[in-house]
């Protein structure tokens, strides 16, 4: 049924494929002009291969300090896509810098903004 494997890395991003969640985390402290079509050719096949079965799609960015509009139109690209097959788009670990930007852009009016582990597992439906 599955040709892709259900835990991805790659330099520049950690995906993790579970019971309808699509967890994507990038690996780098920016996301610009040359991370964030990578990471969209890495992230784009799970999305496709989900489909319908995607229910939550989180952005985990932990580990990211910085992003280019690059990397805020991945985000979008990726809301898109999980937008249209009606899945949640949940923004996860985001510092205030980027925080800050996303709001500046009005990007994170299209993500549900989950503030901690407990407040994602909740959004997920989870514990």
């Amino acid at each position: 049924m599955s040709n892709l494997p259900d835990k991805h890395a790659t330099s520049l991003v950690e995906i993790t494929r579970r019971d309808g969640i699509l967890l994507i985390k990038p690996v780098g402290p920016s996301i610009g002009q040359r991370e964030a079509p990578l990471i969209q050719k890495e992230v784009e096949p799970y999305i496709k291969e989900l489909g319908s079965s995607l229910e939550h799609l989180v952005l985990d960015m932990s580990s990211t300090t910085f992003m280019s509009s690059m990397g805020l139109g991945m985000c979008l690209a990726f809301r898109n896509n999980a937008n249209a097959v009606k899945a949640d788009s949940i923004l996860f670990g985001l510092s205030k810098e980027l925080h800050g930007l996303m709001s500046m852009m009005k990007i994170e009016k299209f993500y549900k903004i989950a503030k901690d582990q407990s407040q994602l597992n909740k959004m997920l439906g989870i514990g």
